[in-house]
């Protein structure tokens, strides 16, 4: 994933990592431990890394293998500098804490280079090894960037992130649900249109609303997204959940754009 740094991103990342550790099958503990560790991380670098009101980039990545959660948590700032004197909306535990969560722990960077921590957390439990390999990237800039896969942790992820986001909109509880719909019917079928497995898409938080931007996808991968939407069965669409759908061609292929609006502009 890719989020600006800011404080109120911290949770997208939080609930778009718990979503793909309770699929991978973590336990409880080591969920909790996830979730603190990343809240703190990320924390440090809303707070830290970058001087002045724009905030740069948190990026964030996430590997499974067959013993745990490997999170990768980077800036390209002036890196992680944490100070007690600082009050900030964090769990005040720092670095030595994030260490003693994790059963490797690896920070690297330096003055005006960026920081990268780098920290593995088990899993405790899980059902079989089909999972292991999975891989989830945040990147950051205006809007939010999502690379996932394989396809089976597609939904968990996808869901979790897009529910952070609407909640911050001015959405409607019905809308919020039109959108947890649609977001099911995304990652059943899109990876169909893309050839590595992994699904990439973009959420940008605009004035109206919440718009998802699916690809690039392969030639007409996003029209056949779209075309998946029909419910002949039941004579209709999920085309109908949306205020916006159309498909868009750019330089490296296909996008499937869905507009969701918010409430003050209904």
């Amino acid at each position: 994933m890719s989020l600006p740094a800011r404080a109120e991103n911290v949770a997208v990342v939080r609930h778009a990592l718990a979503g793909l550790a309770e699929r991978l099958g973590m336990d409880e503990p080591s969920l909790a431990d996830l979730k603190t560790v990343v809240t703190e991380a990320c924390m440090n670098v809303v707070v830290h890394a970058y001087a002045g009101s724009e905030p740069g980039p948190l990026e964030v990545e996430a590997e499974s293998d067959l013993e745990g959660l490997t999170v990768v948590i980077r800036d390209h700032g002036s890196g992680i500098r944490p100070r007690p004197d600082v009050e900030r909306p964090s769990l005040r535990i720092g670095l030595t804490l994030i260490a003693a969560l994790s059963s490797s722990f690896e920070i690297k960077g330096g003055a005006d280079k960026g920081t990268e921590i780098r920290m593995h957390l088990p899993l405790q439990a899980r059902e079989d090894g089909a999972t292991a390999g999975s891989t989830f990237t945040v990147t950051a800039d205006e809007e939010t960037r999502i690379r996932v896969g394989p396809p089976e942790i597609v939904g968990p992820v996808l869901s979790r992130a897009l529910s952070a986001l609407a909640a911050r909109q001015d959405i409607s509880v019905d809308r919020l649900s039109d959108t947890m719909l649609l977001s099911d019917a995304i990652s059943a079928r899109a990876p169909q249109g893309f050839t590595d497995g992994h699904v990439s898409l973009s959420i940008a938080e605009l004035p109206e609303g919440i718009e998802l931007k699916v690809g690039p996808m392969t030639h007409g991968g996003a029209a056949r997204l779209r075309e998946s939407f029909e419910l002949p069965e039941v004579g209709g669409s999920l085309e109908k959940l949306t205020d916006e759908l159309r498909v868009e061609d750019g330089a490296e292929g296909e996008y499937l754009v869905v507009g969701i609006s918010s409430l003050s502009t209904n």
